[in-house]
């Protein structure tokens, strides 16, 4: 059985949680701290990076390696398309969210969720660079109603994690969201993902963790 290890509030550990649970994989979690210097841990995850996966065979970290295993280990139900250009498209959705969409907004989580500040010349570049790269997702991004055309895949799992939270750090920085700021309406998306079980589920298990403090 796979193991999956880090904490609810991760949106990357929702990315993959969301996979497993769509495709009906039994996993258990294991609650694991960022920044572990637990042998245990960076055995499997040598940056102390969470999530990662324990599989009988061997530790496993970065969030899209773990989707692509658990892919190919579980290939039904499909969250990547048999087409090999259709697939691409997906991967390329991924790379979009999680590279340019929310690692950047991640350099405003300080100030927006923890008390902390960003300085007035980071908050522009990072501004700049946020509105640049939201332009460019808007061209490729479907809402038809998933991310990535008329069925759910991977993409769906990293957009439900980290949509909200790219939102949510630029409203709170900047006092507007950059997503709809750029006619980017995700909202009603975010709610038809919400409707599905296994995303009811992750979002409860958050705020359960959440309301624990």
């Amino acid at each position: 059985m796979i193991t999956l290890c880090g904490s609810p509030i991760s949106n990357y550990y929702n990315k993959v949680k969301l996979a497993l649970l769509e495709k009906g994989m039994p996993f258990a979690e294991e609650s694991v701290d960022t920044h572990s210097t637990d042998e245990a841990v960076l055995g499997c995850s040598p940056l102390a990076k969470i999530p990662f996966i324990r599989t009988p065979q061997g530790g496993l970290c970065e969030s899209q390696v773990i989707l692509d295993y658990l892919e190919a280990i579980c290939p039904n139900p499909p969250l990547v398309p048999a087409d090999p250009y259709a697939a691409a498209k997906v991967r390329e959705l991924i790379a979009f969210i999680d590279l340019h969409l929310e690692l950047v907004a991640r350099e405003l989580y300080p100030q927006a969720f923890f008390g902390g500040t960003v300085s007035e010349g980071n908050q522009a570049r990072i501004r700049k660079l946020l509105t640049r790269n939201i332009a460019a997702f808007k061209r490729l991004v479907m809402f038809s109603p998933y991310v990535a055309g008329d069925r759910f895949t991977q993409a769906d799992c990293a957009a439900f994690a980290s949509l909200p939270l790219v939102g949510m750090a630029s409203k709170a920085v900047y006092g507007e969201d950059l997503l709809l700021a750029a006619g980017l309406d995700y909202k009603p998306y975010l709610k038809l993902i919400g409707e599905r079980p296994a995303a009811q589920r992750v979002v409860a298990d958050r705020k359960a963790v959440q309301a624990k403090g």
